[in-house]
Order: C-alpha cells, then sequence, then structure tokens
C-alpha cells in the first residue's frame, strides 16, 4: 500500500523503531516565546524519537493568523471544533464529528507554521483528539479544495514545504524510502493484516444497494479475489512469464504459482523478501518462483505478463516514464499489464505533487498518488502502452482500511511490545484514519487498469 491524503498528498516494515520517525524540519522563524511543553504523562513525546511533534513552533502571529482560517473555513463545514472554554467553531450540530482542540495555543501554531503537516505532529502530541476521527477527517477531506482561501491557494510555492531532495525516488534513494516503512517489522504488519499478509486494497462482495460487504472473516477471501482478478486480466495460467513488481509478502506469486506460471518477483523490502521466500518455500513453489532484491529498472528479461499492486504511487511523477519504459521494455508481443493504483483527482495531484505532506514525512517518503489522466499521459507520450480497461472500487479501500484500523486499534498493547511507543501508535492509527478518510469522501480512488502495447488485445 502506498496511500496519499488530501490537500497535501502523498505509504512505516526492519529497522529500529526511531526509524519511523523522520528527520527534524528546522523550526519556522520566531515571532514569539515558544508554546508550552508537549503533554505530559502517558501521552508524552520523546524529543529524541519525535523532535518535530514533541517541539511546538514559535509562530504565535501565524497561530493567530491559522485559528481565523480555521474559523473561516469550519464556517462552511458540518464539523465541530471544541476548545477547552467552550467554544465551538464550525457549521455542524450536535451530532456532527467533533474535533476536540485539547491545547489550542500549540494547535495554532503548528496549524500557522506548517499547515497539515502541523495538524498530523498536533494529532501525535494529542494536542487534539476526536472520539470519531475518520468522520472528521473525511469532512476535512471533502471541503479539501475549500480549506485554504482562492490567494493562498496561488501562492502554495511561498509557503507550502517543499519534498526533500533525499526522497526523490532515484535508485540511489528508493531503498531507504522503502526500508523506512515496509522493513519495520513483519511482526507489526502481521498484528494487523490478515492470513495473506496483503497489504492493499481487498475485493469484496458486494450486497444489494452495491455496498461492499466487508468483514474480518471475509478478508482473506476478498485479498484472494483481489490477486485473482488481477491475475486473470493479465492472463496468468500454466506456463506464463510473469513479472510481479513489488513482492509484498508473497501473495500474488504464490497463486500464481499455483496456476503453474513461472514468476519473478522483485522487492526493495528485505524483510518481506525474507517472509515471502519462506512462504514460497513452505508452499513447495521454489522450482517456480525467483525472488528478487531488486528496483524495478534493474528488471531483465522478458514476460508474457506484468503484475503489479499499488507500487506506482512509489515511484514518483519524474520517473513514470522510466517505470512504464520498463515495463514496455520486458513485455512480450501480445503481452498484458494489470496494475492496482491508487488514484486522485488531477486537479489535486497538480495543485500538491511538489509539496512535501505528512503522509510523506512519516510514513511513505517519496510517495506520491497519481491521477489517471496523469498515468495515461505519460504511456501515451513515452511508450507505447495503453490503458485498455479500468475499474475503480474505492468504497472497497475504505472497509479494507477500517478493518486493518480496527485490528490495529484492538492490539495496541502487542504493537508496544515490539518496542514502538505510544506516538508511533498514535501516529500508525491516524495514517489509517487517514486514508481511510480519503476513500469514503471520495478524493482518493482505487482502479485496476490493463493495458497493452498500442491498446491491443482483449478489453
Amino acid at each position: 500500500m502506498t496511500t496519499g491524503s488530501f490537500e497535501e498528498t502523498a505509504r512505516p516494515a526492519d529497522g529500529p523503531p526511531a526509524a519511523a520517525a523522520a528527520p527534524a524540519v528546522p523550526a519556522a522563524p520566531a515571532d514569539g516565546p515558544p508554546a508550552a511543553p508537549g503533554p505530559a504523562g502517558p501521552g508524552a513525546v520523546d524529543p529524541a524519537r519525535w523532535p518535530d511533534a514533541a517541539r511546538v513552533p514559535r509562530a504565535v502571529l501565524r497561530g493567530r493568523a491559522a485559528r481565523l482560517l480555521v474559523e473561516r473555513a469550519l464556517a462552511r463545514l458540518p464539523l465541530r471544533a471544541v476548545l477547552p472554554d467552550g467554544t465551538v467553531l464550525g457549521a455542524g450540530d450536535p451530532g456532527s464529528p467533533a474535533l476536540e482542540v485539547l491545547r489550542p495555543e500549540a494547535f495554532f501554531r503548528r496549524l500557522g507554521a506548517d499547515g497539515l503537516i502541523g495538524f498530523g505532529e498536533s494529532w501525535m502530541a494529542r494536542e487534539w483528539d476526536a472520539q470519531d476521527p475518520v468522520g472528521v477527517l473525511t469532512v476535512l477531506a471533502s471541503g479539501a479544495a475549500e480549506l485554504v482561501p482562492a490567494p493562498l491557494q496561488r501562492l502554495r510555492g511561498a509557503w507550502a514545504r517543499r519534498q526533500p531532495a533525499g526522497q526523490r525516488n532515484t535508485v540511489a534513494n528508493t531503498r531507504g524510502n522503502i526500508h523506512r516503512h515496509y522493513d519495520l517489522s513483519n511482526d507489526l504488519f502481521a498484528l494487523f493484516l490478515d492470513e495473506t499478509m496483503t497489504y492493499s486494497s481487498a475485493v469484496f462482495p458486494e450486497g444489494p444497494d452495491g455496498r461492499p460487504d466487508a468483514s474480518w472473516d471475509g478478508l482473506a477471501a476478498a485479498q484472494r479475489a483481489k490477486v485473482d482478478r488481477l491475475l486473470d486480466a493479465a492472463g496468468v495460467g500454466a506456463g506464463t512469464r510473469l513479472l510481479e513488481i513489488g513482492t509484498g509478502w508473497g501473495e500474488l506469486a504464490l497463486r500464481a504459482a499455483a496456476r503453474g506460471a513461472r514468476v519473478t518477483t522483485v522487492t526493495l523490502s528485505q524483510e518481506q523478501l525474507r517472509l515471502a521466500s519462506r512462504r514460497v518455500a513452505e508452499a513447495g513453489y521454489e522450482d517456480r518462483v525467483t525472488l528478487l532484491l531488486r528496483d524495478y529498472r534493474q528488471v531483465g528479461g522478458v514476460y508474457d505478463a506484468v503484475v503489479s499492486v499499488e507500487m506506482i504511487e512509489a515511484v514518483g511523477a519524474e520517473f513514470w516514464p522510466v517505470y512504464f519504459g520498463v515495463l514496455e521494455r520486458v513485455l512480450a508481443p501480445g503481452g498484458r499489464i494489470a496494475l492496482q493504483a491508487i488514484t486522485m483527482p488531477h486537479d489535486r495531484m497538480e495543485a500538491s505533487r511538489s509539496t512535501w505532506t505528512w503522509i510523506q514525512k512519516y510514513v511513505f517518503p517519496g510517495g506520491l498518488i497519481p491521477s489517471v489522466e496523469a498515468l495515461e499521459s505519460a504511456t501515451r507520450r513515452h511508450t507505447g502502452l495503453r490503458v485498455v480497461r479500468r475499474e475503480a472500487f474505492g468504497p472497497h479501500y475504505a472497509e479494507t482500511l477500517r478493518l486493518w484500523r480496527e485490528r490495529f486499534a484492538g492490539r495496541a498493547e502487542e504493537v508496544g511490545a515490539l518496542g514502538l511507543d505510544a506516538v508511533f501508535r498514535r501516529m500508525w492509527g491516524f495514517y489509517l484514519a487517514y486514508s481511510e478518510a480519503g476513500f469514503r469522501s471520495g478524493y482518493l480512488d482505487v482502479q485496476q487498469l490493463l493495458l497493452t502495447r498500442n491498446g491491443g488485445g482483449a478489453r
């Protein structure tokens, strides 16, 4: 999975727990005294591990300006922000989602200094809370385009933080970006993923109303249904030479091998490679599956089919032509490519593609969610590949994320036993809620796309 979010767009698996903390961001220029330190007690923030969440910016004037902007934005949204003195901001009624601002001075300073990065760090420091964070975030995602006034939107380049050069997805940088998320710990992911260890949207059965019928007991079957749909689209069967870009923990390779395919699968995650290799050996498919620790740009050979699940989001816009060029280069005549990709509206992608976001800083360094238009443009301008079929199922991702989020929350003690502190647990829960809200609001979508050379083949 690689996900992004509203307004400031943008996917943490084995290094020490501190690896989840992002590098410190330089403090904003001072225009007043610092706010009080972060919360004491169980919610205290370790400044060595989480320097920017522990430090409140010296941004008094910008904090005041942020409060005015928040009051203006919330006046048009069905949301309530409740302050300690009983003040209620927003147009929501008593039944609307409520954001409880526990430390207003720190909260507004962070917003004024760092925008949505500050909003996320304020959550990590427990300066604000919500009984229904998904509800709060869904309202904000639905109104994302109007949260910042148009004049400030036009000046985004002057105030929005830019992505660090060290997170560009070059061959040299990409392994580090992948390591920070997927190499946190296989044990962490096993605590909230189902038995298939599949970290992407499932495809559930749908009820009479067209909504996904999602439950934890049905998640593994829904993940296998998703994989089978991709393998069917790519025409994978006995003897198929299949390339998988992005191994995950091996479920797709296992199901392709069970069909009799010859699978080459590549990953940059050492932890994923270790577990996927063990699963392949236990299934007796070592003669059918070759697992490689390799960048997609270094793949050779010729394949009848290529499948990649939610990996395009980790490529980066400047490398989309390279990525699709590799797919075209390795595809045999008459071959098919089946992709699963998270997408977002093109105008929002364009507005935020260079912005550094909370998700990129703490969860998915280097990530960027594409639009369908951007993907089709990249293939059309730089390759002979064409999208011949696509299917969207965003509500299924919202339900997948809900199940992960609930599972993660219910296993907090076990997460803590891995050495991951309360701030990490709060951060990870927020990431899952943040992502779920993106899909519930329709701000994000997920698609399966079939590509062929020059648009030939079955549709």
